[in-house]
């Protein structure tokens, strides 16, 4: 295990891969989709506040700063409108999930079941973005998900107490990082083999 205090490392390199992104969102050489960066900054936030009514301590930063760095990448999608945004039924859906995760912990007192709809509702914001970088994977960066993995890790590695609330939005975000990587890299390399030899 590592010290608690390396979640600080975890929270740095989350919000480096979010500025990161930002600035290449400015220069319009990442498209963010506006639906999925809007319910990745909401369920966090949700679930970060969930993780200190459970008393998490400090492995929620890490959750903390997985809403907040793509507020500032919302913000640059909408300052440089190079973004893109369609709501279809399934972000309405999505977007119900991070309701119904902010009534079952504010309604019911139920913080760690909140913690869990946060990941459920993050989740499926995330789809909209797999599915473009599936098919567009220029639009994405790989390396923006590649810093949230590594820092998911590290507060992974810093947990002591292991209920879910604790470790699962961590877990969460190691896991849709590292499909994210991978779609994004795997679809550059087949779109560059594909690409007619001159």
């Amino acid at each position: 295990m590592l010290d608690p205090d390396w979640v600080f490392l975890s929270v740095a390199l989350g919000l480096l891969g979010s500025t990161r992104y930002a600035h290449a969102t400015l220069q319009g050489r990442v498209r963010p989709n506006r639906v999925t960066w809007s319910l990745w900054a909401a369920a966090p936030l949700i679930g970060f506040f969930a993780q200190l009514d459970t008393g998490i301590g400090r492995p929620a930063l890490l959750t903390l700063s997985a809403g907040v760095g793509p507020l500032i990448v919302l913000a640059a999608s909408l300052i440089s409108r190079h973004g893109t945004a369609r709501i279809t039924r399934f972000d309405l859906v999505c977007g119900a999930i991070s309701v119904m995760a902010l009534i079952v912990w504010l309604g019911l007192g139920r913080a760690s079941l909140a913690v869990m709809f946060a990941v459920v509702a993050d989740a499926a914001g995330a789809v909209p973005t797999l599915r473009k970088a599936w098919h567009d994977p220029d639009s994405e960066s790989a390396l923006f998900f590649v810093l949230v993995a590594v820092a998911a890790t590290i507060t992974l590695l810093t947990i002591t107490a292991w209920e879910p609330a604790s470790w699962a939005f961590a877990a969460y975000l190691l896991a849709i990082s590292i499909v994210l990587t991978a779609t994004i890299v795997l679809r550059r390399a087949i779109s560059r083999q594909c690409l007619p030899r001159g």
